[in-house]
């Protein structure tokens, strides 16, 4: 029996338990950001060392993916997830009580290899759990939801949560949570996996792929710092080539390959990968901007930034709730280029926005742009996940989150320089310099909405079998609505 034919209320109950894993990966990260002057006042810190507790989780995350989705799929989604839980509870344990930067680095690049863990092995069961069309689409607008609000929510309350408990229970939090996960769990989930191929890995994919996006992410967090015409990025991105042209040679004379090719050709699923690839960019690139914005030029403090984000939180949930819903009725190019025209024209709003004038523009941006960060990350995923089989939804899971969190490194990266360019040719951190960058950053966040319409546009246009099949599984559950999520 597969986790499809699980009763009604039993898949929302399930959807429940792993949204919940899933939404504290996200909000760790982004509240982390918030308690960041005070971790490195108590440490004593100095410089750029506080930076790797950012760096070091990044790195663990992109470059296991892809490795772990698949490993999910061999060995056992729950017990996969089981096992990432485990690693999370203890690393952010240790991260609360790391002695010193050293140790506190490491701990989080722990924490960064149990989200990889986590984020594929819950995706693919949620893809499992629920059938293709419209159930999984509410679950995956939910899904999109989850991310979105905890990706916001945790600049506000990592700040509250910081102030009031201490830096260490930004990491403390996931301590009861994910221990009442992994108490529910083995009742709650069914375990699931590719029987008809042995457990045997493809270890020389692995040894080439992962240090890849390792390297890849790497060098393009030291971008902001050491330029990309630097020597030592060349090479390294250069390496990044070889690595990744080695891989397609394994992976094409490979008995098991950790990528099947074959499962890469579907035009629905390139399509939601780099749709995910570029609104990563876009809004990681405005966020980080955002960020720097109302601190450098604004002089806002994070509790009040906090709560200006929170209306980003909100129309970011109903944007992905509201996406999945009317995908039945409109082809998923159409919903998907809606809501990128939105990202465009948040970033367009924001570019307006004076360093000593009236905010009353700030407000409409981050309504708009939250919007359509929402539409836009449930119309990818659904893209993403569709038409694959259920012994390869591991992977498609691990490539989506791959191609997301490959995009927000990149983004970031390019919006930092752009904004530090162009602030220095202005002539230096004065207040019109600083505008200036800062708005040239959030234009380049709108180019990289354009190229998010166009995919959208090209690869997601047409009414595929994907809206077909979406419209009739509606049309036969036209009476059936999905019960709400309960505490």
């Amino acid at each position: 029996m597969t986790t499809s034919n699980l009763s009604q209320t039993r898949r929302w109950r399930v959807l429940a338990l792993l949204g919940t894993a899933f939404f504290m990966t996200i909000l760790d990260g982004t509240s982390l950001l918030a308690a960041l002057p005070a971790i490195e006042g108590h440490l004593r810190l100095h410089g750029p060392a506080i930076q790797w507790t950012v760096t070091a989780y990044a790195l663990a995350f992109s470059g296991l993916l892809l490795l772990c989705g698949r490993a999910a799929d061999l060995l056992g989604r729950r017990r996969v997830f089981i096992a990432g839980m485990v690693l999370r509870v203890v690393a952010s344990l240790a991260c609360g009580l790391a002695p010193s930067i050293q140790a506190l680095v490491a701990a989080r690049a722990v924490q960064g290899v149990s989200a990889a863990i986590i984020a594929p092995s819950a995706l693919s069961m949620v893809m499992n759990t629920f059938p293709e069309g419209i159930e999984r689409n509410r679950a995956l607008g939910i899904w999109g939801g989850l991310g979105g609000f905890g990706a916001t929510a945790g600049l506000l309350l990592g700040g509250i949560i910081t102030d009031i408990f201490g830096w260490q229970w930004v990491f403390w939090v996931n301590v009861p949570v994910g221990t009442l996960v992994l108490v529910l769990a083995p009742a709650m989930l069914r375990e699931s996996r590719d029987r008809a191929r042995s457990r045997s890995f493809d270890i020389p994919g692995a040894l080439t792929i992962a240090p890849a996006l390792v390297l890849l992410v790497y060098v393009i967090t030291r971008v902001p710092t050491s330029g990309w015409a630097n020597g030592q990025s060349i090479g390294l991105l250069a390496a990044v080539a070889v690595l990744v042209w080695m891989f397609i040679l394994i992976e094409k004379r490979s008995v098991a390959p950790l990528v099947s090719f074959q499962s890469l050709r579907s035009r629905m699923l390139i399509g939601g990968n780099l749709l995910l690839l570029i609104a990563g960019m876009t809004v990681d690139g405005m966020l980080v901007t955002l960020t720097s914005f109302v601190q450098q030029v604004l002089g806002w403090p994070a509790a009040q930034f906090g709560l200006a984000a929170a209306m980003m939180t909100v129309t970011a949930a109903a944007g992905a709730l509201l996406s999945q819903r009317i995908v039945p009725r409109l082809s998923l190019g159409r919903v998907a280029a809606a809501g990128t025209a939105l990202l465009g024209c948040g970033c367009l709003l924001l570019t307006c926005i004076p360093a000593g004038g009236p905010m009353s523009l700030l407000p409409a941006a981050l309504f708009l742009f939250g919007a359509g960060m929402g539409a836009v990350t449930v119309c990818a995923q659904i893209a993403a996940l569709t038409g694959v089989a259920e012994k390869d939804s591991g992977l498609a899971a691990g490539l989506a989150d791959t191609s997301f969190a490959v995009g927000t490194a990149l983004g970031t990266a390019i919006c930092t320089s752009v904004a530090a360019a162009r602030t220095s040719a202005i002539g230096g951190p004065t207040p019109l310099a600083l505008t200036t960058g800062q708005h040239a950053a959030f234009g380049a966040a709108g180019v990289f909405a354009a190229l998010a319409l166009i995919t959208a546009l090209t690869l997601l246009s047409k009414r595929s079998g994907l809206s077909r099949s979406v419209s009739a599984d509606a049309s036969e559950n036209v009476s059936t609505r999905a019960p709400s999520i309960s505490p």
